[in-house]
Formats: C-alpha cells, structure tokens, sequence
C-alpha cells in the first residue's frame, strides 16, 4: 500500500530545511511562516519544490489580539486573510473559501484554541494535532483526548522554527500523495493517518531547544515585532488587503 510521509507545519524554508527533509523521508512539507503572506510562501515553496519533496504554501493565522491569540492553520487559501482579526471572522472567511483547516497544539500556553472553540467549529476543522516538539507531554496527552472526544482526524508536525527540528515528528497518511490537491484531499477524508516521531535522546533535545525557542520568540522578537519593525506584512491595515479587514483589526 502506498504512503506519504508529511510534515505539515513547518516556519523555516530555504536549501537545507530541503535537503534535511529528504534525508529524513519527508515527502511533503507544508511551509506556513509567521508574519508572512500568502503569495510570499507561495512562490518560496514553488521554488523548492521538485520531484522528491513536494512543499505547500500554508498560513497560520493569529487570530485576536497578542494576549489573546489563537492560531488556526490554513491550507488551500485562494486570497489572502491577515493576522490579528477576531477569531470568528477568519473562520467565516475560511469556510468562504472552502479551505483546509488544521488546528496546531490545541489548549497550548495561551497561543491556542480551546476546547470551547474547538466545540464551536468541530464540524469545520479537519484535523486536531497531537503531537509537536514544543509540547511537554502533558500537552500531547490533553490534544490526544480532545482528539477522542470530539472525535477529530489527528496530525503531528515538526512546528520546526529550527532547521534541525525538520523530520522529526511526520504524519503518515495511507496514499500516495503528489500535487496540493492530493494533500487537501487527504487530510479531508478518513484514511488512516499514522503521527510518528523520532525516540532517541537527540529528539529530546531538539524537543528542548524548540521549547526554549519560545522565550526568544515571546520577548526580543516580540518587542521588535511590535515597536522596532513597522506594520506587519499580514496586519488587516496593511495596504496589501485593501482596507478590506480594516473595520475587523483587534488592534
């Protein structure tokens, strides 16, 4: 029976996130960059495709404000939908353009959907993950249990902001899968899927640093973001969406 290795979310792309995924029989990457829009990732991930590693341009969307996030992840788009909007309308504007909807490390720190959010729009989400390197195990055995009880499809990726996470955690899904609409397909319908991850102390590792990760993130980075960089690319002010989401910016 034939099987495809995915790693479906990943926020580095270049050369050797490549290189490392096929060393690591990584099939498909899905690329979905923080703070980047969709034509941006589209055309990096078209350039690092080929005939071995097929990549999917994907955007993870922070909804609500910075004490108030709750990421959903977003393939398929068609046009693109910014950051910092309230949760419920990047929802409506996902289901108007009929695209896929993972949701990554539920009920994590304060960066995810809850299990109320997750009630709400069960019927829309297409898979739940249950496993990534920034979780600590308890993180994982709560993703698993939502997964069961609402009865969602389940994934597990690298969420590899470090080059040396890429490969290790990969879902495996029961077809062969080669073009964008393949993985769509998949991720929509019931065939097994399989969240497996590499179990040597090396993995543990990589698990610490990709935790740590987060205080850079949440600080320096954060406080550039905010104050040093400018308008984010994906603010709903920024004239690359045509004051279409202006009246909806959370701040």
């Amino acid at each position: 029976m034939p099987e495809t290795r995915i790693d479906p979310h990943v926020k580095i792309l270049d050369e050797q996130v490549v290189k490392r995924a096929k060393t690591r029989g990584i099939d498909v990457l899905v690329y979905a960059p923080h703070f980047t829009r969709l034509p941006t990732a589209r055309r990096r991930s078209k350039r690092l495709s080929d005939e071995d590693l097929l990549v999917v341009p994907g955007r993870e969307i922070f909804t609500g404000g910075w004490q108030n996030r709750k990421h959903v992840l977003a393939l398929g788009l068609n046009e693109p939908i910014p950051d910092f909007i309230p949760l419920d309308v990047a929802m409506r504007e996902l289901d108007r353009q009929d695209a896929v909807v993972l949701a990554p490390h539920p009920e994590f720190l304060t960066v995810s959907l809850e299990e109320s959010d997750l009630q709400t729009y069960e019927s829309q989400i297409d898979a739940l993950e249950v496993y990534n390197p920034k979780h600590l195990p308890h993180h994982n055995d709560r993703a698993l249990e939502l997964a069961e009880t609402y009865d969602f499809e389940v994934f597990g990726s690298s969420y590899a902001h470090r080059r040396t996470t890429v490969g290790e955690v990969w879902t495996t899904i029961d077809t062969k899968i080669e073009t964008e609409t393949d993985l769509f397909e998949a991720f929509r319908s019931d065939r097994q899927k399989r969240v497996e991850h590499r179990s040597t102390q090396r993995h543990d590792i990589r698990r610490m640093a990709e935790f740590a990760h987060l205080g850079w993130e949440n600080t320096w980075k954060k406080f550039d973001r905010l104050l040093l960089s400018g308008t984010e690319a994906t603010h709903p002010r920024h004239i690359a969406y045509e004051g279409q989401f202006d009246d909806v910016s959370v701040y």
